[in-house]
């Protein structure tokens, strides 16, 4: 059976996350604790207790999500003797690549963490909110493949930025952007026919030339990063292709910043190798419902819960 774990990113958090794995497990009470000491924050008690509004700034959720889904890796390890080289790949969906990295042993735990702070910092300061909001945005364009979500940046790029950041599933692309371009870019969708085209509540444009400072910012932190050669080829992003090469993956996660999350064609590679198994660690379904819109006659599995990954340890050994 050929496994890939994959990570999830932002969208995937809600308060309460990782608590129950805390509460079974000291190998993951170990990975929130690490984290927090990392953040010199209470991180965990945010996770746990909210307030929600509160989790989903960007610079809080991040390393949050983050470290749920190693919580889940470290429990997987010390507590069933499953650990990620089991896997052929990971992958991880925009700061989910943090995560995949940390798990195949490129970063460690706290320069994660600490690293995502810095990049959630980073993206919210250059797009910042203003006195009228949020002067970016994001729209989800449902039921639009590729072509037609290019036709509607073309004309929402009239208006000024504007630009396909993430190309989750068969039928699910989403735009990013200056607000009034993302706007025309909707109008356009749906004179094209798509299902649905709507506003994301995010509170920065992420994957688009805006977030260019946040680039060049992350650029000037991973230069002097320690990032090891991974356990596991990580298929990034960028290439959507497994890569190894440290300097190659410090140069895509540069580049991930402004860059396309082309996360429908890493599935499909994985699966076009041989892949069967799709494990998602952390929280949420997200990349597992992603799953099923993208390739057929695979397997998703979430990891969240402690009979969950029970279950997949037990799996993986039978």
């Amino acid at each position: 059976m050929k496994l890939a774990f994959t990570f999830p990113g932002q969208g995937s958090q809600s308060v309460g996350m990782g608590k129950e794995l805390a509460q079974g497990f000291a190998s993951a009470r170990a990975v929130f604790e690490e984290v927090d000491d990392a953040l010199s924050q209470n991180l965990s008690g945010l996770m746990w207790d909210g307030p929600g509004e509160d989790l989903s700034l960007t610079t809080n959720t991040q390393p949050a999500l983050m470290a749920c889904s190693m919580a889940v890796m470290a429990v997987l390890k010390q507590d069933f003797d499953t650990d990620v080289d089991a896997a052929s790949y990971v992958a991880g969906h925009s700061l989910g690549e943090y995560s995949a990295l940390c798990a195949a042993g490129s970063f460690t735990l706290s320069q994660t963490a600490i690293l995502l702070r810095l990049r959630g910092e980073a993206m919210q300061k250059a797009v910042p909110v203003g006195p009228k909001g949020n002067m970016g945005a994001m729209a989800a364009l449902l039921g639009a493949d590729l072509d037609v979500a290019a036709a509607a940046v073309i004309a929402g790029a009239k208006s000024g930025i504007c630009q396909i950041a993430n190309d989750n599933a068969t039928g699910q692309v989403v735009i990013s952007g200056d607000k009034l371009a993302v706007d025309a870019a909707i109008e356009m969708a749906n004179e094209l026919g798509v299902r649905k085209a709507v506003l994301l509540s995010v509170s920065a444009p992420f994957h688009c030339d805006l977030m260019a400072p946040a680039a060049e910012a992350m650029a000037d932190v991973l230069a002097d990063a320690d990032l090891k050669m991974p356990m596991v080829p990580v298929v990034n992003n960028v290439t959507a292709a497994p890569v190894t090469d440290p300097a190659q993956l410090k140069t895509d996660l540069v580049a991930q910043v402004t860059g396309r999350v082309r996360w429908r064609e890493s599935v499909t590679w994985m699966a076009e190798d041989g892949v069967e198994v799709f494990a998602e660690p952390g929280t949420g379904k997200v990349l597992t419902g992603m799953l099923r819109r993208i390739v057929k006659g695979v397997d998703g599995v979430v990891l969240s819960t402690p009979e969950a990954l029970e279950a997949f340890a037990e799996r993986l050994k039978g």
